[in-house]
């Protein structure tokens, strides 16, 4: 079943969630409600705060924008790696590369918004995955990218923390205007008001 996405405003997103164990009640079933959840609203990224729960689990899907992309593109954003699907259970982000790059990011929560944001090139990623097996990965380009922006989720930071100065004013009323309800997407909102 698609969830509703929670919308800028909603206090769940500015949250530090929570570490989960295996005896999570109903952790399947919000797996794959997650995955409809993302797919259904077209997105490659969904944390679980964005689905108004404050726990520590979010997942990507980059081989859909992989597959979109030619060759040269994908050498650029993906450098030696391709898209994947996963999903990440109590991570933690153990180093960030100094080399950084600069790319337009949107969000589910902050619908028909967008914002340039600096990222790392290159992370390594402690997590579990949804079998409880532990994970520590080092991660590039867009992947990297996309698992950084859904990690903030899970520290209840949101992508436009990182805009500043002139840039983020000019996303002020827009903020407002979702944070107020006033959001039509082609998917299920819950907004704070």
């Amino acid at each position: 079943m698609a969830l509703a996405i929670s919308a800028y405003g909603t206090p769940v997103l500015r949250q530090v969630c929570t570490d989960i164990t295996s005896e999570y009640e109903g952790l399947a079933q919000l797996i794959d409600n997650m995955w409809l959840t993302m797919e259904e609203a077209s997105g490659v990224g969904l944390a679980a705060p964005q689905v108004n729960k404050p726990i520590n689990l979010f997942i990507i899907n980059t081989k859909i924008v992989y597959d979109g992309m030619d060759d040269e593109e994908r050498e650029d954003l993906f450098e030696d790696s391709e898209g994947f699907k996963q999903v990440f259970i109590n991570a933690k982000l153990i180093s960030e590369s100094e080399e950084v790059w600069d790319d337009v990011e949107g969000c589910l929560s902050l619908p028909d918004l967008n914002g340039e944001v600096e990222r790392a090139w290159s992370i390594e990623l402690q997590y579990v995955d949804e079998h409880f097996k532990p994970h520590t990965k080092t991660f590039t380009g867009y992947n990297a990218r996309v698992i950084q922006h859904e990690y903030d989720h899970t520290q209840g930071i949101l992508y436009v923390d990182h805009i500043s100065g002139i840039n983020k004013r000019l996303l002020k009323a827009k903020l407002n205007q979702i944070a107020e309800g006033k959001a039509y997407p082609k998917y299920r909102m819950r907004f704070a008001k």
